[in-house]
């Protein structure tokens, strides 16, 4: 912003400013694009020239070009969408085994590595709300995942996440299907979520261990109902029943707060299917076929060959970034 602003009163600085900042965003990358295009245009004149080696220089050059651009594009389009204030939010992250009995357990315990993995790399906080398990075999886990905008990142993953594999049980080396589901709800840290004690049952249970002394003799273990909406939420991840009633209500809190976020996104987009999942758990979503080392996401029918690193956490952003892209340009497409 620049020009005499000395005659303009408190409230008009205060709304030019806001424009400024609101369009900085769209500006930048506009101006990256064209001083692209004009590189471009430079690189096509070098293309046309009759050095061998100044031609060839000029298209491994223009490659690159292309690629920038195309990021420049999706920035652009991406800027000029209308956002959702949950992206900027932390996550609550759910995993649960589904069908194919033990696989299935052991899917979701590299689903949950997966995950964590992905978050050390982007540097987000990790903490585990509850976790229950049938002996060493996870059957649920709840995590609490901290940072800017990582909802916003995540938010995809949601659906029913399907592995076909050969178990390390399987003698006959025949090819195992299994699932897990992953739910992702933003965290309802700057919206206020009313609950009313009188909407809430609260049941408190002796938590479940292994034996021994590890066997919780106190009931520390907290189930919260509301009463309302049905929705029920378990935690005996503490030795505290005051942290695991804390901890349940937190996740409470999130689950009320994503069904009215999706509530209203409902509302707003009945009239048209969208192309990328609203993030439905019964909505199959994603394959990991470890014979073929392939990933495939079917929502937008694309595929990575190089299933070892999506599973460590190192290549899952190739992912989200196309998931991304599609969901952006199919928002813009319905303005």
């Amino acid at each position: 912003m620049s020009g005499d602003v000395s005659g303009l009163d408190r409230e008009e600085l205060a709304r030019l400013s806001k424009e400024f900042s609101d369009t900085g965003h769209v500006v930048e990358p506009y101006t990256r694009l064209l001083n692209l295009y004009a590189e471009l245009v430079e690189l096509q004149q070098m293309i046309n020239s009759e050095d061998e080696s100044l031609r060839r220089m000029a298209q491994e050059e223009r490659k690159t070009a292309l690629e920038n651009i195309a990021t420049c594009e999706h920035e652009i389009v991406a800027a000029l969408l209308p956002k959702d204030s949950a992206e900027s939010a932390g996550a609550i992250l759910e995993i649960r085994s589904g069908t194919g009995g033990d696989e299935a357990s052991l899917f979701c315990g590299d689903l949950l590595n997966m995950y964590e993995r992905y978050a050390q790399i982007r540097g987000w906080k990790w903490n585990i709300m509850s976790m229950t398990k049938d002996g060493e075999k996870i059957k649920e886990v709840v995590i609490k995942v901290s940072g800017r905008g990582v909802f916003g990142v995540l938010m995809f993953e949601s659906g029913v996440h399907r592995v076909q594999r050969v178990p390390a049980t399987e003698t006959q080396g025949r090819t195992h299907t299994s699932t897990a589901t992953v739910a992702i709800l933003p965290q309802a840290t700057n919206v206020h979520i009313e609950i009313k004690d009188s909407d809430l049952r609260i049941d408190v249970f002796r938590a479940s261990g292994k034996g021994g002394q590890h066997v919780n003799t106190t009931d520390s273990a907290v189930r919260i109902t509301h009463m309302p909406t049905g929705i029920v939420v378990e935690n005996q991840q503490e030795r505290s029943q005051l942290q695991n009633r804390e901890k349940a209500l937190q996740i409470l809190r999130a689950r009320m707060y994503e069904r009215e976020r999706q509530k209203l996104d409902s509302e707003r987009r009945a009239s048209r299917n969208k192309l990328i999942g609203s993030g439905d758990r019964s909505e199959k979503c994603r394959t990991y076929n470890y014979a073929q080392s392939r990933v495939t996401d079917h929502r937008i029918n694309f595929s990575l060959y190089d299933i070892e690193n999506v599973m460590n956490g190192t290549t899952l952003q190739n992912l989200i970034d196309q998931l991304r892209i599609q969901h952006d340009l199919d928002e813009l497409a319905h303005m």
